[in-house]
């Protein structure tokens, strides 16, 4: 998380059943300027303070968990419930060894759902998942896998790729519920214009440092 006061409490309100059913709830911090990490504090089993950037922060929590299956979720991505008896059993039921969630926006314009259904489709196609859809695996499989590679942007799909060699992903039908406000805030249209450009430029070889300025450029800075 970073700078996400507005979202958190409510984000890490719906894990609560999970921690009281004995998972934990690591937070790993970029550097808030905001109350962010006060907030998360008592709804969380750590807060951790780390350097800045989701794969940096991700790898950094996946040091102090204890359990045996790790899950990755941004801050402002809601899990379903019984998310947990979701993830066990059916990696067990299917022999696999990482998976994701679909994915629903949280957004009402018909376009939004039109892009969750894309997303969905494109992945259980490819096997390649992204971060919003709250990726989980093995922590054996994280560990062989070496992590999320040390990028800037496009590190979900970088270690999707990584995963895909020990085993197809385990596609979880119920979904994920993820903010929309990165679309709304900057169009619907050109949002899926902009991660469907940046996503064919990583796969033609454009190198991630390029591809985060362009975005901060484009998003971060608008």
């Amino acid at each position: 998380m970073l700078n996400e006061q507005a979202v958190i409490i409510k984000t890490l309100q719906t894990l609560q059943p999970l921690r009281q059913a004995g998972h934990e709830i690591i937070v790993v911090d970029g550097g808030s300027t905001d109350n962010t990490r006060t907030l998360a504090a008592p709804l969380a089993d750590n807060v951790l303070l780390h350097e800045c950037g989701r794969a940096r922060q991700m790898n950094f929590g996946a040091q102090f968990a204890q359990h045996d299956i790790l899950l990755f979720l941004h801050a402002d991505t809601h899990l379903p419930a019984r998310a947990d008896s979701l993830i066990i059993n059916g990696l067990a039921e299917t022999g696999r060894k990482w998976g994701r969630f679909n994915v629903r926006l949280s957004g009402r314009a018909w376009l939004l759902r039109v892009t969750g259904h894309l997303i969905n489709w494109r992945t259980c196609l490819t096997g390649i998942a992204t971060g919003d859809q709250a990726i989980f695996m093995q922590r054996s499989l994280y560990t062989q896998a070496q992590g999320f590679p040390d990028i800037p942007l496009m590190e979900d799909i970088a270690l999707s790729r990584q995963l895909k060699r020990f085993s197809r992903p385990y596609c979880i039908q119920t979904p994920v519920i993820t903010s929309s406000r990165r679309w709304e805030q900057h169009g619907i249209v050109r949002t899926i214009l902009l991660m469907w450009g940046l996503r064919l430029a990583y796969a033609l070889g454009v190198n991630p440092q390029t591809l985060k300025k362009y975005y901060a450029d484009n998003v971060e800075k608008s």
